[in-house]
């Protein structure tokens, strides 16, 4: 987030700002966590992944993604300790990852080559329009796309406040592999299998 401009480029970082400054202006005590791109997110590509071994979409610039658990323990740390009010945290993974080599990452943990193609702007849209997302996120999404920029930032925020570093997407990959894994076998539909049995 950009904090002297006055509109972000991104929407998506323009609606966190917008939030920001009405949690600023509460009157309530506050502490901001800043990240960019969540780990889980990536659970977003499950079923692509089960079914072709492929991720197909459009292509958002590097980031350094930051495992969800360690959102999860600074927030416990400003919640329950004293020293964090009125601040604001940038969060970080320990490196900066493009979505190929995110879903290249997912691949090894499963033990299968994972592929990422990205696919423009306009083909995005039709396909995420035709599953049925909401026109208004559908645009946000793309806009990401088209002009977020490279974010080279790593932060040592994490390991500061929990006096353990940030988790590498690596980890979270082979948490969550099984997620991943086509593991279902082929069945015979029951009603199928009923009259089979019966002849």
């Amino acid at each position: 987030m950009n904090e002297d401009a006055e509109r972000q480029t991104d929407p998506i970082t323009q609606l966190h700002a917008d939030m920001e400054r009405l949690i600023e202006e509460s009157g309530l005590e506050w502490t901001i966590l800043r990240s960019n791109t969540i780990a889980s997110n990536g659970r977003g590509w499950a079923q692509q992944i089960r079914a072709t071994h492929a991720v197909r979409g459009p292509d958002i610039a590097a980031t350094a993604v930051i495992h969800e658990r360690d959102i999860a323990a600074v927030a416990v740390h400003a919640l329950t300790e004293d020293g964090h009010v009125g601040a604001k945290y940038v969060l970080t993974g320990p490196q900066v990852l493009s979505r190929a080599e995110q879903v290249q990452t997912i691949g090894e943990a499963i033990g299968r080559l994972v592929t990422f193609e990205g696919v423009p702007v306009q083909v995005s849209r039709r396909q995420m329009l035709a599953d049925g997302r909401p026109p208004a996120l559908v645009e946000a999404l793309l806009a990401s796309a088209e002009s977020r920029p490279v974010s080279n930032v790593i932060t040592s925020t994490v390991e500061e406040i929990t006096g353990v570093p940030a988790r590498t997407f690596r980890s979270w990959a082979e948490e969550h592999a099984e997620e991943f894994r086509w593991t279902s076998k082929p069945q015979t539909p029951r009603h199928l299998g009923d009259r089979l049995g019966a002849r």
